[in-house]
């Protein structure tokens, strides 16, 4: 096996058992196991689990904003593009196996002590912090909306997390359509 199909095997396995379980109750062997990449191997591309979690959180950066992105972008009004975060956000907190934010649990496992991972999770929340903030542009909206529609966000995926709910997502979308409207 080469190693370009050992590594996205690899972060495939990290993928599903770090979002799945929990970044540390998952070893090393765990990933071998599901990936079927002898743990040599493993370590020869990640030579340690830390480096594994930044590639994994990466990774999976690039595919959930390409996701929202493609949603959003099916909206004909700007006003609409914002209120559509909120959607996908609904959207993906139904999904089978959603246990909230990636990012967001991999700064509670490791953030106070992998300089990595959170370097990750600032740049995952600033991407996406920024990614709003062009949507309210676009939308001829002040730039002070930008934080209370991130603020909003943020708080549903945590919310939606621990409750395994969609409502969070109904709910932040309200208040943002509050925010939009005129005053």
């Amino acid at each position: 096996m080469d190693s370009a199909v050992a590594r996205e095997r690899a972060l495939d396995a990290a993928e599903e058992l770090f979002y799945g379980r929990g970044i540390q109750s998952v070893g090393m062997d765990d990933i071998r196991g599901a990936s079927g990449v002898s743990l040599k191997r493993l370590y020869q591309l990640f030579p340690a689990k830390e480096q594994l979690v930044e590639a994994y959180l990466e990774r999976r950066d690039d595919r959930w904003r390409g996701r929202l992105a493609e949603f959003v972008e099916l909206r004909s009004t700007p006003e609409e593009r914002i209120l559509a975060v909120f959607d996908w956000l609904a959207e993906w907190f139904g999904e089978e196996g959603f246990r909230g934010c990636a990012w967001i649990n991999s700064y509670g496992e490791l953030g106070a002590t992998s300089d990595r991972v959170a370097a990750q999770v600032r740049a995952h929340k600033g991407a996406f912090a920024d990614y709003l903030a062009s949507l309210v542009a676009a939308a001829g909206r002040p730039a002070g909306l930008a934080g209370p529609l991130f603020l909003l966000a943020e708080g549903a995926m945590v919310t939606a997390g621990i409750t395994r709910s969609t409502r969070p997502a109904t709910q932040a979308r309200e208040a943002a359509r509050t925010l939009l409207q005129p005053r």
